[in-house]
C-alpha cells in the first residue's frame, strides 16, 4: 500500500502556491503586529487622559472625608473599567484579525496555485513535448507562442537541440542504411561466387572443405551486419507501433524455431501462453523474442533440453518468460551479457550450425538488440537463475496495451 506522504508530489507549482500564502502570511502577521501595538499605545493615551482628567475632578470643600475616600475608589474602579475596555478592544481586534489572516491567507494559497498553474503552463507544455519526442520521433517542436521571456527562451533552445538531434539521427540512420547496403553488395557476390564454385562437379574435396569454411564465415558477417542495423534502429523510435499480443508472437516464434530445437534435441513448451496485449512495433518484438529463443536453444543441454514460452499480465504489465534448461550462469556474469559482442564463456553450449536462424545470432548481438527493443518499448529484460538452478530465466515486462 502507498504510504500517505508519497501521494503528494513536491511539484514546482505545489512550492510557489505555499510560498505565496508563507509571503502573505508574514506580511499579515506583521501588519497585525503593527496594528496591535499602535492601537495599544493609542488606547493607553486614552486611557491616561480619562484617568488624570477624573483625578483633577474639582470636589465640594464641604466634602466629608467618608465621601472623598468614596470617590477615590470609585475612580480607581472607572480606570480599571477603562483597562478591562482596553484589553477586550485589544483581544478582539487581535482574534478578528488572524482569523481574517487565516482566511485570506488560505485563498491566498489558492489563488497561488491559480497563478501558478498559469505562470507554469508553458514548462508543461514543454515537459509534454519532450516526453512525445523521447517516446517517438525528433520531428515534432514545441514552437512556443508569448512573450520574449525566459520559458519562451527555454523553449527556443530546446527547439534548437532538437533540430540538432533530429540532423544527427537522420544523418547517423542513413550512414547505417548507406554502409549495410554497401557492406552487403560484397559479401552477397563473395557468396554467390562460392556457391557456384561449389557446384562445380570438377571441385576437388580440399576446395569444397574451403568453400563451406568460407560460406560458414561469410554467413556470420552477413549475421553481424543485420544485428548492427537492427541494434542502431531499434534507437530511432518506434515508428509503426500498434496493438498485438505477445501471446501470439512467441506462438509463432515457437513453430520457427521448431526446427532448429529439434535438430539440437531440445523440446520447446508453450502451453501457456495467456493473453499479453501491448502497443509497439512487431517487427522489432519479432526480433526480440526470436533472440531471446535462438539463446535458449544456444545455451541449452547437448541433449533433452528443454525451454519454456510464458507469457500474460501481471501487475498490469505485460510479461513475457524465456527459459531453458542449459548451464547455470554466474551472477557476476550476467550484467555483461547486455553488452554488445558479449558472449557467455561456456563450453556447454549448442553448435552455431544447429540454430543459426537469426540474424545477429553468434555475434554477440543477440541480448544487447533484445535490452535497446525492450527499452524502446518503455519496459525493461531481466535475466534470472531458472527455477532448480538449470540455466537462465529471461524476463520482459512491457507496458500493457
Amino acid at each position: 500500500m502507498t504510504a500517505p506522504w508519497r501521494l503528494w508530489r513536491h511539484t514546482i507549482r505545489v512550492r510557489l502556491a505555499l510560498l505565496c500564502a508563507a509571503a502573505f502570511f508574514l506580511a499579515g502577521a506583521v501588519l497585525v503586529a503593527v496594528m496591535y501595538f499602535s492601537m495599544r499605545a493609542a488606547l493607553d493615551r486614552q486611557v491616561t487622559g480619562r484617568a488624570s482628567a477624573t483625578e483633577h475632578r474639582p470636589t465640594s470643600a464641604t466634602t466629608e472625608p467618608g465621601s472623598q475616600q468614596a470617590a477615590h475608589q470609585a475612580q480607581k474602579a472607572l480606570l480599571a473599567q477603562f483597562e478591562r475596555d482596553r484589553d477586550d478592544t485589544l483581544n478582539t481586534m487581535l482574534v478578528a484579525s488572524l482569523v481574517a489572516l487565516g482566511a485570506v491567507g488560505v485563498m491566498a494559497g489558492g489563488f497561488g496555485w491559480i497563478l501558478a498553474g498559469r505562470a507554469l503552463h508553458p514548462l508543461q507544455r514543454i515537459a509534454a513535448t519532450a516526453r512525445r519526442v523521447a517516446d517517438r520521433s525528433l520531428h515534432e517542436r514545441i514552437a512556443l507562442d508569448g512573450p520574449h521571456d525566459e520559458i519562451k527562451d527555454l523553449a527556443d533552445t530546446f527547439d534548437a537541440m532538437l533540430d540538432r538531434l533530429d540532423r544527427s539521427f537522420d544523418s547517423q540512420q542513413r550512414f547505417v542504411a548507406n554502409a549495410s547496403h554497401e557492406l552487403r553488395t560484397p559479401l552477397t557476390i563473395n557468396r554467390t561466387l562460392i556457391e557456384v564454385a561449389l557446384e562445380d562437379s570438377q571441385a576437388s574435396e580440399a576446395l569444397r572443405q574451403l568453400g563451406g569454411t568460407l560460406l560458414a564465415v561469410n554467413q556470420r558477417h552477413e549475421r553481424l551486419i543485420d544485428g548492427l542495423l537492427t541494434l542502431a534502429s531499434s534507437e530511432q523510435g518506434i515508428a509503426d507501433a500498434i496493438p498485438l499480443d505477445l501471446a501470439d508472437i512467441a506462438r509463432h516464434i515457437s513453430t520457427e524455431s521448431q526446427a532448429a530445437a529439434n535438430a539440437a534435441g531440445i523440446e520447446i513448451h508453450a502451453d501457456d501462453l495467456r493473453s499479453a496485449p501491448v502497443v509497439g512495433d512487431p517487427v522489432l518484438l519479432e526480433r526480440l523474442m526470436q533472440n531471446l529463443a535462438d539463446n535458449a536453444i544456444r545455451y541449452n543441454l547437448p541433449a533433452r533440453g528443454e525451454i519454456t514460452m510464458i507469457t500474460g499480465i501481471v501487475d498490469d504489465r505485460a510479461h513475457l518468460t524465456v527459459d531453458n534448461t542449459g548451464p547455470p550462469v554466474p551472477p557476476y556474469e550476467v550484467p555483461g551479457l547486455f553488452e554488445p559482442f558479449r558472449r557467455l564463456r561456456t563450453t556447454e553450449r549448442l553448435a552455431d550450425s544447429a540454430t543459426a536462424c537469426s540474424p545477429g545470432r553468434g555475434a554477440g548481438l543477440g541480448l544487447s538488440i533484445v535490452r535497446r527493443i525492450a527499452e524502446r518499448h518503455g519496459g525493461r529484460v531481466e535475466l534470472l537463475d531458472a527455477p532448480g538452478g538449470r540455466g537462465l530465466l529471461a524476463r520482459i515486462v512491457l507496458s500493457p496495451a
